[in-house]
């Protein structure tokens, strides 16, 4: 009897513990991830609407005259490459603006 109600206790103690604040590093992770995912969703979709596309040329090639289409279909958008957005640039002080002297130069 006691220990379902030990059980219990422990879950609920466990459910009440909080994770703590993502950091900035990884609140960039999870963008990048996120827009990394909703790009090869894009992908996905543009390799589904090029085989629909096959499919259904090949069904109306089969038909024969009168298997044309009564709506065209707008053209399949190809997403490109991915290419990763950079969140936050370097700051470039003074310091690293300017050229270092150089080593052993005699004035």
């Amino acid at each position: 009897m006691k220990t379902p109600l030990i059980a219990l206790l422990l879950a609920a103690s466990a459910a009440h513990a909080g994770l703590p604040a993502p950091t900035e590093e990884q609140k960039a992770a999870a963008a990048a991830a996120k827009e990394k995912q909703a790009w090869s969703d894009k992908v996905a979709a543009y390799k589904l609407c090029l085989a629909q596309d096959r499919v259904a040329a090949a069904y109306f090639k089969g038909k024969g005259s009168g298997g044309k289409p009564s709506a065209v279909p707008p053209p399949c958008s190809d997403p490109g490459p991915y290419v990763a957005q950079v969140a936050a640039a370097k700051e470039v002080g003074v310091a690293d603006s300017k050229p270092v002297p150089e080593a052993g130069k005699k004035k």
